[in-house]
């Protein structure tokens, strides 16, 4: 199996990006990291771009006991990234900064992967003619939804989307939330802040998906979906498409 992945990030509608995304790739192994900073202009984007540099640190380490679904040490190790981001963060409010930070990071080793994610950047997973989403978002929206108070095709739309329940640079409210299982050639991912999922629904993504033959064709077939549905005030956009095949 090997894994190919494309990247896209925009200002949107506001004056600077926010957003960060990286991505380390090598044979049938990849890290995929998204950040989405909060908390005025120079803040929240040198948030994110902390966030980011401390998710790809589980690239140098050892997945070699990763894998197997009674214990994941490899979410574990996306896990401990994730807290190791907000001690930066937390230390970086020490010295006068206000950014805090969504954070979202995908391992792929071999047939196995492992997510984790604190805020409401998302990761869908595509498999098997299927779209789920392999996160929740950490938001009063998606409470309302898993209490039942609004529908699935609500989250894009409620007014408490915004009001996070967990961020990166928090001491109380940095708790990740792991998950893991088993992959095959043919399922893919996207990773995205909520600049783009906020004008794309669940089935648009999976027919994307299934006309696309690269994650640039996904990419860029999504992007033609949600540019036009864009306002002037619109949120910072990333989105990064991961395939394997």
């Amino acid at each position: 199996m090997t894994l190919d992945a494309y990247l896209y990030t925009s200002p949107g509608g506001r004056p600077e990006n926010q957003d960060r995304a990286d991505f380390r790739l090598e044979g049938d192994r990849g890290l995929f990291v998204l950040a989405d900073g909060l908390g005025g202009h120079q803040d929240g984007a040198a948030a994110a771009e902390r966030t980011v540099e401390a998710l790809l640190t589980p690239w140098d380490q050892d997945w070699s006991d990763s894998g197997r679904q009674d214990e994941d040490p490899l979410a574990g190790l996306l896990r401990d990234s994730i807290l190791e981001a907000n001690r930066r963060l937390l230390e970086d409010r020490q010295n006068g900064s206000h950014g805090r930070s969504t954070a979202l990071t995908l391992a792929v080793d071999g047939p196995w992967v492992a997510w984790a994610h604190v805020g409401d950047s998302r990761l869908y997973r595509l498999s098997g003619g299927g779209i789920a989403h392999a996160t929740q978002d950490h938001s009063v929206t998606y409470k309302k939804y898993l209490a039942g108070e609004i529908g699935r095709r609500d989250l894009n739309f409620d007014e408490d989307r915004a009001s996070l329940l967990r961020v990166v640079g928090d001491e109380a409210r940095c708790l990740p939330q792991t998950g893991g299982a088993p992959a095959a050639a043919g399922d893919a991912f996207l990773l995205c802040s909520d600049g783009l999922w906020g004008y794309l629904y669940d089935e648009e993504i999976l027919v994307d998906f299934l006309k696309a033959d690269s994650p640039r064709d996904w990419a860029e077939l999504l992007l033609l979906r949600a540019l036009p549905r864009l306002t002037a005030d619109t949120d910072n956009l990333t989105l990064l498409t991961v395939f394997l095949t």
